[in-house]
């Protein structure tokens, strides 16, 4: 089978990292895969040599019909079987294209609760006939599309994603009752989505009430950085907080971290979220979206925009008694495990391009 994947960009998101997976998967299963990508730096890719990745440098609204042309070329000579689209621009992409260069099947994946506004969401629903198949990765996620009107419930189906387990995996004890420092991380870009004020905040609250020694440790990068460095001097964390900047060891750090916080106000389903269950870290998150279906009665759930709540979540972590943060952590694993393994998620894709 010839799969194409389109996607808005190849950064350093959640999105971009399972599309990568699976384009590494679907090859170790025998198919040919190519990765078209619309705009930015290829941040991530496949680990396999045989997934060619094609630019269409869609970086405005203006250069939409020369990425068309090179996009409407890349189909008619590769001729794939499938083209499955992922994120709200390459799915408006994708579709808007099939007018004029037939595919035999479209399927197209929001990552997202929050896809934009009424504009996004009109032309969702005025393209959905376009395309064969559209999902969203939790069903949270897809209840809040339908809500706004962008699908009705009959147009989009619920597929979570899934990781490779064997690359987020714990590899030692990193819980001591010994430990003079407790460490909480936190992965993602700096941008709107992720609210990092919001976990500043509740850890300059938890710092007033906690007098252990404890430190945050930020992975990743983007605009905002210099408000939320502002924002830590501010509040005199400078030697409390580190900003790693971009990483690729992220099965290390959690491996390092007691903790991990999610902060965002909204999400589709956090992969970092797995990833830190994979590793048997403790997770704090806010009900973000398709967050309560990764962590079930594991870890912690919060509001959103709430750093008192986030904060008294914190603590409440860390008072935990050490063997029942062990048993939870191991519990999120067996979780983990059962519904977001990428073999379970490739098989339910191969049965959706079969179809």
């Amino acid at each position: 089978m010839k799969i194409l994947y389109v996607i808005t960009g190849l950064g350093l998101g959640g999105a971009e990292k399972i599309v990568a997976d699976l384009a590494d998967q679907m090859v170790k299963l025998g198919h040919n895969v190519k990765i078209a990508y619309l705009t930015g730096e290829v941040l991530v890719k496949p680990i396999s040599l045989n997934v060619e990745i094609v630019a269409l440098h869609l970086n405005s609204a203006k250069d939409f019909l020369s990425a068309s042309r090179k996009y409407q070329k890349l189909v008619k000579h590769f001729c794939p079987d499938v083209v499955h689209a992922h994120m709200v621009h390459a799915n408006i992409f994708a579709r808007l294209n099939r007018t004029l260069c037939p595919v035999p099947k479209l399927i197209c994946t929001a990552h997202n609760s929050n896809e934009g506004g009424k504009v996004r969401m009109i032309t969702y629903r005025l393209t959905n006939y376009l395309s064969d198949i559209n999902t969203n990765v939790s069903q949270e996620a897809t209840e809040a599309l339908i809500t706004k009107g962008a699908f009705s419930k009959n147009d989009i189906i619920t597929v979570y994603n899934g990781i490779n387990l064997r690359k987020f995996e714990k590899t030692y004890d990193s819980i001591s009752l010994n430990k003079d420092v407790l460490n909480f991380i936190t992965v993602g870009r700096f941008n709107d989505q992720k609210d990092y004020p919001n976990l500043i905040n509740a850890f300059a609250i938890l710092k007033n009430r906690h007098k252990s020694n404890i430190k945050l440790t930020i992975v990743g990068d983007g605009k905002l950085r210099p408000n939320i460095e502002t924002l830590i001097k501010e509040l005199a964390l400078d030697k409390d907080i580190t900003l790693l900047g971009r990483r690729s060891d992220i099965t290390e750090l959690l491996n390092a971290a007691d903790i991990f916080v999610l902060a965002s106000k909204h999400e589709g389903l956090p992969t970092v979220v797995i990833e830190a269950m994979a590793c048997e870290c403790y997770v704090v998150a806010t009900d973000c979206g398709g967050s309560a279906e990764i962590l079930g009665d594991t870890g912690k759930l919060v509001p959103i925009q709430d750093s008192q709540e986030l904060a008294k979540a914190l603590e409440n972590a860390i008072n935990l008694d050490v063997e029942k943060r062990l048993q939870n952590n191991k519990k999120a694993r067996q979780r983990v495990e059962q519904l977001f393994s990428l073999e379970s998620s490739v098989k339910k894709w191969m049965a959706l391009y079969e179809a």
